[in-house]
C-alpha cells in the first residue's frame, strides 16, 4: 500500500487510486519490460473512446488490479458495449472472465447492456488493432432567449425554475422519494406538477429542458436509481415519462444526464470551456465538456468509477463494488464517516436528514463533523488528478447539497491543500457558485437546453 502524504482523518486506510496508478506505470517503465495496452469502448452508432497506457507483459498481482480498475474506469467515464482489449492476452482473458455474466463485475456488464441495448463483451486483439477514437461532438446548451422551465431530479429532492431570457425569476426545491416507489405515476405526477407551478410564473412556455440521475438516451431513462423499485413490465412507461412530458406540452423538450448540465452550468456560468463538472448530492454526479465546448457522449457515471484501491472500503450496495465514487463524494460518503467521527443518529433516519444534521453541527462548530469534510477534502484532493488521467480540463465545478455551507469551504480549502503539496504540477481552477446556485444552478442550466426555432 502507498501511503499518502496526507491521511484522511476518519478513514485512514484510505489509498488513492492516483498514486497506486502512477506508481504502477512508473516501475513498469523503470524495469524495462512495459508493453503497450490500448483500450477501445465501442457504444451506440460505432462511437469509441480510446486509453492507452504500459503494463507488465505478465499477470502478476498489480498488474491484473491496475488494469482491472482502468477497465472500471472507463466503463462508467466512457461508457460502451463491447471492449477491445488490446494488450497481453494473458490480461484479457483474466479482464473477459472478471466482466462477464458470471464474473466479478457482472454487475457492469448487465448495466452496459441495459444502457445501450446490446450484450456487453470483451473482443482481445492487438494494440495496432484497436480501432480509432470516434466521439460524438454535440455543442449542447446555451439558449437562454423566451420563457423557459427546466427541472433537475435527484434522489432525495427535486427542482424547478422558470427562466425568462436567462434569468429565473422561480425556484422551488421539493423533497421526494422516487427510488421505493413502484407506481410510474409517482414519477410522473410529481414531475408535471412542478412543471405546472413554474409555468404559472410565466406568460408562456417555450420550450422544457432536463436534468435527470441515470443514463438518458433520446430522452428516456435507460438506467436510473430513481426507478429502482419500478417493476420490470412497467418499466417502459416509467422510463418514456420525459416524451409523455413532451407531448403533453407541445413544446420543444431535451433531457440530459445530470452530470453533464453540471458541466453545462458551469460552463455557462464562468464562460469557459475544458470543464468538469461534479455534484455532490444523493450520488456522485459528473459531467464533462471538452476545451472545444464539445459534450463527447461519454457515460461519465463517476458514482461506480473507482478512487480508492484500499481493499477494506465500503462496498456500494447497488454495484457491490469496493472504493466506488458515490460513497466519497455524496450524502452516501456522510453516512459512511459518521461511525468514525462517533457521531451517532437513529436509524430511522434517511440520508437527506443525516446530511442536514451534520450540517445544523457543522454550524454550530462541532469538531466531529469538521473531520468528516476533511475527509472528503483529502478524498476529492486526490481524486482530481485521478480524474485528469481520464478527462482533459482546466476548470472544474463543485456544486450539490453536499457542498453547502460551511463543510462545504473546508472540503474545497483541504482538497485545495493537497492539490498544492502533492500535485503541485495540477493546475486546475476549481469553482463553486454561489448558495444559491449550488442548490438550484443545474435546473436553470437545464432550461437552456432545448432550441426553439425562431
Amino acid at each position: 500500500m502507498i501511503k499518502p502524504s496526507h491521511s484522511a482523518p476518519l478513514d485512514p486506510g484510505f489509498q488513492p487510486a492516483v498514486l497506486f496508478n502512477r506508481n504502477y506505470v512508473g516501475s513498469v517503465h523503470a524495469s524495462g519490460k512495459a508493453v503497450p495496452l490500448v483500450l477501445g469502448l465501442e457504444r451506440e452508432g460505432g462511437l469509441v473512446s480510446r486509453f492507452e497506457t504500459f503494463v507488465s507483459p505478465t499477470p502478476d498481482a498489480d498488474t491484473l488490479q491496475y488494469v482491472e480498475r482502468i477497465v472500471k474506469f472507463l466503463l462508467w467515464g466512457r461508457g460502451g458495449w463491447k471492449l477491445h482489449f488490446g494488450g497481453p492476452k494473458a490480461i484479457g482473458e483474466f479482464i473477459r472472465r472478471t466482466y462477464s455474466v458470471r464474473g466479478a463485475r457482472k454487475f457492469d456488464c448487465h448495466m452496459m447492456a441495459l444502457a445501450y441495448g446490446r450484450k456487453f463483451e470483451v473482443v482481445l486483439t492487438n494494440p495496432n488493432k484497436v480501432p480509432a477514437a470516434k466521439d460524438m461532438q454535440v455543442a449542447a446548451g446555451g439558449h437562454l432567449k423566451g420563457c423557459r422551465i427546466g427541472f433537475d431530479l435527484g434522489a432525495s429532492d427535486y427542482k424547478v425554475s422558470a427562466v425568462v431570457d436567462g434569468e429565473a425569476i422561480f425556484t422551488e426545491e421539493t423533497p421526494w422519494d422516487p427510488k421505493i416507489q413502484a407506481d410510474p405515476e409517482y414519477h410522473y405526477h410529481h414531475i408535471s406538477a412542478a412543471l405546472h407551478r413554474a409555468a404559472a410564473c410565466m406568460p408562456r412556455v417555450d420550450a422544457i429542458g432536463g436534468s435527470s440521475a441515470g443514463v438518458i438516451v433520446d430522452n428516456e431513462i435507460r438506467v436510473a436509481s430513481l426507478l429502482r423499485a419500478i417493476p420490470k413490465k412497467l418499466f417502459p412507461t416509467a422510463a418514456a415519462v420525459f416524451k409523455r412530458v413532451a407531448k403533453e406540452w407541445n413544446v420543444p423538450l431535451v433531457v440530459m444526464n445530470d452530470g453533464d448540465v453540471t458541466a453545462l452550468a458551469g460552463a455557462l456560468s464562468l464562460k469557459q470551456k475544458g470543464m468538469l463538472g461534479i455534484a455532490m448530492g444523493s450520488s456522485e454526479a459528473a459531467g464533462f465538456m471538452d476545451k472545444r465546448g464539445r459534450i463527447l457522449g461519454w457515460l461519465n457515471e463517476l458514482a461506480f468509477a473507482p478512487v480508492d484501491y484500499n481493499p477494506k472500503a465500503v462496498a456500494d450496495e447497488w454495484s457491490g463494488d469496493q472504493g466506488v465514487g458515490a460513497l466519497y463524494f455524496s450524502q452516501q460518503a456522510v453516512n459512511k464517516l459518521l461511525p468514525a467521527a462517533k457521531i451517532k443518529l437513529p436509524k430511522v433516519t434517511g440520508l437527506p436528514e443525516r446530511l442536514k444534521e451534520v450540517q445544523n453541527l457543522m454550524a454550530a462548530g462541532d469538531e466531529r463533523a469538521a473531520r468528516i469534510y476533511e475527509t472528503m477534502g483529502v478524498y476529492l484532493g486526490y481524486t482530481i488528478p485521478h480524474y485528469l488521467d481520464f478527462y482533459d480540463f482546466d476548470h472544474m465545478l463543485i456544486l450539490g447539497r453536499v457542498t453547502t455551507g460551511r463543510g462545504g469551504d473546508i472540503v474545497l480549502a483541504k482538497a485545495r491543500e493537497v492539490l498544492a503539496t502533492e500535485f503541485p504540477e495540477v493546475g486546475i481552477s476549481m469553482h463553486v457558485p454561489d448558495e444559491k446556485s449550488r442548490r438550484v444552478g443545474q435546473a436553470v442550466a437545464a432550461a437552456s437546453l432545448p432550441k426553439v426555432k425562431k
